[in-house]
């Protein structure tokens, strides 16, 4: 089949193109193949225009006045100034430019003659074009008028205002009080300056007489500082025998400097700062409180100038409203009440758009727009007003103009312009008129290839008026493609889907319309899909090391020469260069990088390219090394021996920081020789340091991690301990019998930085054991001591204390010994039994999923715990959700770590939840003291089942389904998932369906083309941005006639549906009745079939080998506890329902090494249910 090409036609096109900054215009553009064909006639469009306020700057050489436009025949310009003709090229100081309507005034004279609102019209004989108004503003240098100003004499304690009266500019204005010296006047709840400039004084005080008040005002745009006069202040004091009688006389109440009056209005446009400004004068000075009636202040609120300026940054309709401010002291308080209107320039609610409409057409152009005040609307045609080209075939009907039956001299630009008090918009339409034979500017005979089971399109792009019809056929058949892998677009490509072998070969677009037809031939080519078969794999590799990704692919052998295999880096292709210096190469399929640095982490894709597909497989490559040193480490807190040292943790490099140790160097003793003080958790990046005294310190600290221990960080500065008395005594006191008449006593000595001050010396104090005599005491610096002339092998008491010239050290222990030969270890004295003394520190929470954390914390020494170690106990409670947070706080739970441990797991949390944790320590007296409450956050988890999911209503091809969102969403709701599916008495249901709803709102849903009378089984669960919970169901079955009961009256009211119910009812009574003879007549009732079949739960639960004491304050199992543990346990052959939960030293099984005690009333029976709802498997 031949087809005739496109002719050459010579038709009115209408075309408008406007680009400005404050207004766009939808336009219709014609393809520059057409305009290659066809010399086609078209309304000038306004392409480029200067904003719509334009000012002089004074610094500015020129000022392009711009205005450019497009057209066929080229369009003539001319411009209006104040509504006024204005021919810039009749003024020989402008400078133009041909074939433009763009002019530059020039900054070499007056340019006040130029001041004005400006509009550009471009025009040929189609019609005209119109720009926005361009308002070309001629600032004047602001100037303080000259003047000579009074001193102002005020009496002390009475209020005063200095004014400033700054003169107009060009905004932002900025006002600054200072001296002659330019020496800021100091502001703060007395002095301060209000938006209006002025200064204002609350009282006046005797420091406030000077001579040399100046006010700047700074106009920053033009770059601009002007002064006013100097002003002066005489403050009159009082002259008074009491002070308190002269401040009494001075005390009064509030009343306010500025605003005047009890109430003001306020309106400000939509976008712009809300500043509202109290100031007040008395005595005392007043405090200045805000509140928004009726509501609370939003969050981007400031309070500025010490609380008497409120500032609502970027103002917004709800931002509208009453506001109070409150001036008050101990004599009265005065308040303003501000009533504020935020307003809106005009805005598009449907702009009036292009249109392109065969002759005889019916054409509606609409423009609507909104604003605060409500904005008028103006319709203009060609640039001119509407009632002044009266058209017989137009209307305007509401916010729309109606061209009935169209012809070609109807074409032509509307113009629609809305104003109110804040701004106007304008807006261009072009409406085009005409009829056009289909031209296709696809090109003839386009090849395409494609793989197997991917799309393809192939184009056909046409140009005509009124549309074409656009058809696609293969290898010249008669009929056109279709099936549901063919689309024809309405740009006239051609979609094939999934596409097939079979596919290949020749298709021709035709095009049609009232006009004529034209039409195309392409070729399509189906090859082999590219596919990489060995894809890189996700790697973490050693600094230093080499990284080997592997990439193998298989492609189409007809592209043979054409495929390429390339590598990018984080999206970036990587030049494989293969000098001796490179650092990347590839052999074998395999990518290398040699001598792996930082910067080599990142995405590495390898991409399998031909000219028909390409495949990409992508892995993360990450870089392993020692943590980076520490920074910005600062010594806070400084309490004589205790300071807080500060830091900022280095980058981990991919391996968490496990810890941090924070090491030591002191400049007398041993300098330069740095020594491990303290580690605390890798989560922490800030210590607590106790220090001995009389030392000068300096710090610094290291991060480790899996890899090993990084580079330490730059010392601190020195920080000097105040000397004090010892801390503690000496200790391994041996107490040796060489002679029979001698005592040898000697000590391990004090280490050199423990002596905390100058003068150490060791008191010796000993007296004979059972025998009622003084103490012997004598003071010596060595670490040894003999005593002689003692009785022979006889137990003495022996104390040793520390002192140095600030005093003693704590009070000694008593050791007993013997004199003599024989050589004794003294034995520690009975350890006195009551609860510790001490908290744990350093308590640390590691959150590991949504309901388990890890808590770590520092052992409480051994001489705080006065008695053996039980273990550790951790309280935690939940203080609120994150989802709802006025639900109640949570009940108290305890778990009860035994042993001498730093941390454990804590389980069974509920998610996205706000907690608090203490951790204690107890012996066999009870608890010792809480640590500081710990609050953390549990992040999102999955929701718990949905609440009532139930059918509604059934109807034939419908089915109505409600519900009510989860209890505990445990997380922020983003929607719900619903599936469904034909169901049938055999085992074969037909295929899933899912409906994803999207908002969390909806509870209610009507599915739609269901089977009738079709039994269905419907699945709801609820989402969260983790996942989906549970699933609920239900089940149905749909109807054989819609709305059977409404139709035929209801099925209730049918005689035999009333006797069908009836038998029913006495059936199941004589059912009921022979079950009741049965039961009750003679036999044996087996009291211990009864209990194995309702086995004591408590009996159960405390069993010897039992230590999971998890209980409730109620009875009621925990809330959740199933859920949660089904996700994080995973049951074993060994039945150790808790071994997970153990930590990397002990698993926590249940042979007593764990003990999860969580107190209650119903600690046993609580304890039961924990263990048995465990023990179920996952």
């Amino acid at each position: 089949m031949r087809l005739l090409r496109s002719p050459r036609l010579a038709t009115v096109l209408l075309v408008v193109i406007c680009i400005c900054a404050f207004h766009t215009t939808s336009a219709i553009d014609i393809p520059l193949e057409v305009l290659g064909h066809i010399n086609i006639e078209q309304l000038p469009t306004i392409t480029a225009q200067s904003p719509s306020t334009l000012i002089a700057f004074p610094f500015d050489e020129s000022f392009p006045v711009i205005c450019e436009a497009k057209g066929n025949p080229e369009p003539e310009f001319r411009w209006t100034k104040n509504d006024q003709e204005f021919d810039p090229f009749q003024d020989p100081r402008l400078m133009k430019e041909e074939n433009s309507g763009t002019f530059v005034i020039p900054n070499n004279g007056n340019l006040t003659e130029y001041q004005g609102t400006y509009r550009c019209y471009a025009s040929n004989k189609l019609g005209i074009a119109i720009s926005k108004e361009i308002e070309f503003i001629v600032p004047n240098v602001p100037k303080f008028p000259k003047e000579t100003l009074d001193p102002v004499v005020v009496e002390e304690g009475q209020p005063f205002t200095l004014k400033c009266d700054p003169p107009n500019g060009i905004p932002p204005l900025q006002i600054y009080w200072m001296t002659i010296n330019l020496q800021h006047i100091e502001q703060d709840q007395r002095v301060s300056v209000g938006l209006n400039g002025d200064l204002y004084f609350s009282h006046a005080v005797e420091k406030d007489s000077r001579r040399d008040y100046c006010c700047f005002a700074s106009f920053p745009r033009i770059r601009t500082i002007v002064q006013k006069t100097a002003m002066s202040v005489i403050v009159k004091t009082r002259k008074s025998d009491s002070s308190e009688n002269a401040n009494a006389i001075l005390e009064r109440k509030p009343s306010l400097l500025t605003p005047p009056g009890g109430k003001s209005e306020i309106q400000l446009v939509k976008g712009e700062d809300l500043n509202l400004e109290c100031i007040a004068e008395g005595f005392p000075t007043p405090q200045v409180e805000w509140m928004k009636m009726g509501h609370k202040f939003p969050s981007k609120v400031r309070f500025e100038n010490h609380g008497k300026l409120v500032i609502v940054p970027r103002a917004e309709l709800e931002d509208s409203g009453k506001y109070m401010c409150k001036a008050k002291n101990p004599l009265g308080e005065v308040q303003h009440t501000f009533t504020v209107t935020v307003e809106e320039p005009p805005e598009w609610v449907f702009e009036p758009e292009s249109q392109l409409s065969m002759i005889g057409s019916d054409v509606h152009i609409k423009c609507s727009a909104s604003g605060i005040p409500q904005p008028t609307t103006t319709w203009r045609v060609n640039g001119g007003p509407l009632q002044e080209s009266p058209a017989r075939n137009r209307r305007v009907i509401g916010d729309t103009i109606v061209i009935h039956n169209a012809q070609v001299s109807d074409s032509a630009v509307y113009q629609c312009e809305a104003s109110n008090r804040h701004g106007t918009i304008l807006s261009n339409a072009n409406i085009m008129i005409m009829n056009l034979q289909p031209m296709i500017l696809t090109s003839e005979g386009e090849e395409y290839s494609v793989v197997e089971r991917k799309g393809v399109t192939m184009h056909c792009k046409v140009f005509s008026s009124p549309p074409s019809t656009i058809t696609w056929s293969k290898d010249d058949s008669p009929e056109s493609v279709h099936g549901p892998r063919f689309t024809v677009h309405e740009n006239g490509s051609l979609k094939i889907y999934n596409v097939e072998r079979g596919d290949t070969g020749q298709y021709t677009c035709l095009a049609k319309n009232t006009e004529g037809s034209s039409a195309i031939n392409a070729m399509l080519y189906v090859k082999d899909p590219t596919r990489i078969v060995v894809a890189p794999a996700d790697q973490r590799i050693l600094i230093g090391t080499t990284a080997q990704l592997s990439c193998l692919a298989e492609y189409d052998k007809s592209f043979s020469n054409d495929f390429e295999l390339l590598w990018e880096k984080d999206d970036m292709e990587i030049a494989l260069n293969y000098t001796e210096n490179s650092r990347y190469f590839v052999e074998n399929g395999v990518f290398h990088i040699m001598n792996v640095s930082h910067s080599d982490q990142g995405v590495y894709t390898c991409v399998a390219k031909t000219p028909a597909d390409q495949d990409v497989a992508s892995a993360l490559l990450m870089v392993l090394d020692v943590p980076d040193a520490p920074e910005n480490l600062v010594l806070s807190d400084r309490k004589g021996r205790n300071v807080t040292l500060k830091w900022v943790p280095g980058d981990d490099h991919n391996s968490s920081t496990t810890e941090f140790i924070i090491e030591y160097e002191e400049s007398h003793w041993e300098p330069s020789n740095w020594k491990e003080l303290l580690r605390v958790p890798g989560n922490r990046n800030s210590a607590e340091l106790k220090l001995n005294g009389n030392v000068d310190y300096c710090f610094r600290v290291s991060a480790v991690n899996a890899v090993g221990t990084g580079r330490p960080s730059e010392a601190t500065e020195r920080y000097k301990t105040p000397p004090e008395a010892p801390d503690r005594n000496p200790e391994n006191i041996r107490i040796e019998g060489h002679l029979p008449h001698e005592m040898d006593i000697k000590w391990e000595p004090l280490l050199p930085i423990e002596h905390n001050g100058p003068g150490l010396e060791y008191k010796v104090s000993y007296r004979r054991q059972d025998v009622e005599e003084d103490w012997k005491e004598n003071t010596v610096k060595r670490h040894s001591f003999v005593v002689k002339n003692t009785p022979t092998f006889v137990p003495y008491e022996i104390k040793i204390q520390a002192k140095n010239r600030q005093g003693f050290g704590p009070e000694p222990k008593l050791v007993t010994g013997y004199s003599g030969e024989d050589s004794f270890f003294w034995i520690c004295p009975q350890e006195v039994t009551s609860v510790p003394s001490a908290a744990p520190d350093d308590v640390a929470v590691e959150v590991m999923n949504s309901s388990v954390v890890k808590v770590s914390w520092t052992r409480v020494h051994k001489d705080k715990l006065h008695g053996h170690l039980g273990g550790y106990r951790i309280s935690w409670w939940r203080l609120r959700s994150l989802v709802d947070s006025k639900k109640s706080p949570g009940d108290k739970h305890t778990l009860a770590v035994p042993g001498d441990k730093n941390h454990a797991t804590v389980p069974i949390l509920t998610p996205f939840s706000e907690y608090s944790l203490i951790v204690m320590t107890f012996n066999g007296r009870g608890n010792g003291p809480g640590s500081h409450p710990v609050n953390f956050k549990t992040p999102e988890g999955v929701p718990e089942k949905n609440h009532d999911f139930r059918v509604t209503d059934v109807q034939r091809h419908t089915v109505s389904l409600a519900w009510e969102p989860p209890l505990e969403p445990n997380g922020i709701l983003i929607g719900y998932l619903l599936k469904y599916h034909l169901i049938n008495d055999t085992e074969e249901v037909g295929p899933l369906q899912t409906v994803d709803i999207s908002k969390p709102e909806t509870t209610t849903w009507i599915l739609r083309d269901l089977e009738p009378l079709s039994k269905y089984k419907f699945y709801l669960c609820s989402c969260t941005t983790v996942g989906c919970g549970p699933d609920v169901s239900d089940e149905c079955t749909t109807t054989l006639e819609t709305s059977l009961a409404s139709i035929h009256g209801g099925i209730s009211t049918k005689g035999w549906f009333i006797g069908l119910m009836c038998a029913i009812a006495l059936l199941t009574l004589i059912v009921l009745i022979a079950c009741f003879v049965n039961r009750n007549k003679g036999g044996k009732y087996s009291v211990k079939e009864k209990e194995d079949l309702h086995p004591d739960v408590e009996s159960q639960g405390m069993n010897d080998d039992t230590f999971c004491e998890y209980s409730d304050n109620d009875e009621k199992p925990l809330k959740g506890s199933q859920h949660s543990l089904s996700r994080e346990i995973k049951a074993v052959e060994s039945g150790d329902s808790l071994v997970d939960y153990g930590d990397e030293d002990a698993q926590f099984n249940e042979d007593g090494s764990f003990i999860g005690e969580y107190a209650g009333r119903k600690e046993k029976r609580a304890s039961a249910e924990i263990k048995a709802t465990i023990q179920t498997p996952a």
